[in-house]
This record gives C-alpha cells, sequence and structure tokens, in this order.
C-alpha cells in the first residue's frame, strides 16, 4: 500500500534557497582563496630562499638571506621609492605605446591578407633578434635616458599584442559573422558591433602577455642607458659587492610587476563583463 505524504503548502522550497546559499558560499570560498594562494605561494618560495641562503647551496654573494634583503629595503626607503616610480613610469608609457601600435598594426594585417603576407616575415624577424643586443646601439642612435628604454620596451612588447589582435580580428565566430551579412551591415557597422568585441578578449591575452615583457625591457633598457630606475639600482650595487641592495630592487621590479598585471586584469574584467557569464570557469 502507497503511503501518502501531505505536503505544507508554506513551507518553503529548499532547492532555490540552498542554491543560492552554495553559490554564495563558493563565491566566499573563491574570494578568499584568490587572497590566501598567492600570499601562500610567497611563503613556500621565501621558505625555500632562506633554506637555499641557510645551506649556503648558492654562495651568499650572489643570493643574500631574505632577512639581509629586507633590511636593505628598509634603510633606504626613499631612495627606492624614487627609482620604483621612475621604472613604473617608463613601464606604463612604453606599454601605453606599443599597445596602441600593436593594435593598429595587427588591425592592418586583419584588415588585408597582402599587407598581413607583405609584412608578418618583417615582424617576425624584428621580433626573433634578442633585444639585449640592441642596447648599446639604441644608445648611440638617441641618447641617453628614457628614448632608449621606451624603445626597449616597445620592441619587447609590440609583437604578442599585433599577434593577438590580428587572431582576433580574423576568428570572428561563424554564427556572428553570419547575422552580420544577414543584417546587410557595413564593413565598419560589422567591425564595430561584432568583430573588435568579439576580438576583444584575445587582444587582452596579448597584453596580459606583454606586461611582464615591459617591465623585462624597462630594467634592460636602464641597464643600458638608464640614470636612474631599478635596473640602475641593480647594476651600480651589484657592481659595488651590494647584492641585498640589487635584490631588493629585483623584488621592486616583481612585485611592481605583479601589481600592473592585477591592474591590467581588473580593468579586463570591467571592460569585458560579459566573458565571465559566456565561458566555462574552472
Amino acid at each position: 500500500m502507497t503511503e501518502v505524504r501531505s505536503v505544507d503548502p508554506a513551507a518553503p522550497a529548499p532547492a532555490g534557497g540552498g542554491s543560492e546559499a552554495a553559490r554564495a558560499g563558493r563565491g566566499a570560498g573563491l574570494r578568499a582563496g584568490a587572497m590566501l594562494l598567492p600570499a601562500a605561494g610567497l611563503l613556500v618560495a621565501l621558505a625555500a630562499w632562506w633554506l637555499i641562503a641557510r645551506l649556503q647551496l648558492v654562495h651568499p654573494a650572489a643570493l643574500p638571506p631574505p632577512g639581509d634583503v629586507l633590511t636593505a629595503l628598509v634603510d633606504k626607503p626613499a631612495q627606492m621609492l624614487e627609482h620604483t616610480w621612475a621604472t613604473m613610469l617608463e613601464i606604463l608609457i612604453g606599454f601605453a605605446l606599443s599597445a596602441a601600435a600593436g593594435v593598429l598594426i595587427g588591425l592592418s594585417l586583419a584588415s588585408s591578407g597582402t599587407v598581413e603576407r607583405m609584412f608578418t616575415p618583417l615582424l617576425v624577424a624584428v621580433n626573433a633578434v634578442p633585444k639585449i643586443t640592441l642596447g648599446p646601439l639604441l644608445v648611440v642612435a638617441l641618447g641617453w635616458g628614457q628614448k632608449p628604454i621606451l624603445t626597449m620596451v616597445f620592441l619587447l612588447c609590440f609583437f604578442p599584442i599585433v599577434l593577438s589582435t590580428a587572431t582576433g580580428l580574423t576568428t570572428t565566430p561563424a554564427d556572428l559573422a553570419e547575422l552580420v551579412r544577414s543584417w546587410n551591415a557595413s564593413r565598419w557597422q560589422a567591425f564595430r558591433t561584432v568583430r573588435f568585441p568579439a576580438a576583444l578578449p584575445q587582444i587582452f591575452v596579448g597584453l596580459k602577455v606583454a606586461m611582464p615583457l615591459a617591465a623585462i625591457g624597462a630594467v634592460i633598457g636602464e641597464f643600458q642607458a638608464g640614470e636612474g630606475g631599478l635596473g640602475y639600482v641593480i647594476t651600480q650595487y651589484a657592481g659595488v659587492g651590494d647584492t641585498a641592495t640589487a635584490w631588493a630592487a629585483i623584488m621592486l621590479v616583481a612585485l611592481v610587476s605583479i601589481l600592473l598585471y592585477w591592474a591590467l586584469l581588473l580593468i579586463e574584467r570591467i571592460a569585458l563583463p560579459w566573458v565571465r557569464d559566456t565561458t566555462s570557469s574552472r
């Protein structure tokens, strides 16, 4: 005999509330993980660094203990802040120039097969040249100061942006391209409403690849032509045997790179809110 259970109509439906609570819990867990996991990774790296220095697996003159690096950083706060600001400005200016030029060049390659076949080998050749070998030539051509440094940043950054822009603009989803054709839209309307927005996620991939390269380019440029900046600090203090201060400058370069990369991620999230809603997440 089948048992019939009565259902109280005033009882709340558990499915909706439960799923919302579960989603809220997962969101809180993800936010906590986003903060705690990088900190845990940093602690592991510092512990490994301390152990290597403690066991003297690397000569202390080449890799001083983390405590010595922190002391060097604390002893020269104003000087380090000034050089950090100089390097950050060079990174931002050079990255902005390479982003603007890279998007325009990528747009040109994507708009014409003739232009792509004509100039792609040249761009690949320029990107293949080891940029550090160009440092002395840039100093001779442009003199000391920011011009050769910004040029070095530009040379390191622009190719990933060109490649990602051209790839994004030439891989518009077929359904969107068919939709635009059904509207009888002009070429500009198709670019503005479909092709460029669809390419933005790919363009941001190139920008995120280029951002750490901008920091590398700024430091390389400061090695060769700098009158200030963290690269200048590294060469000056390493040359007189103060490797703790040199490593403090290296750590500041890494910190600046991380902060600028996170800023770029934030810009991407604000500029492309639909990406998270239309793609799968881990």
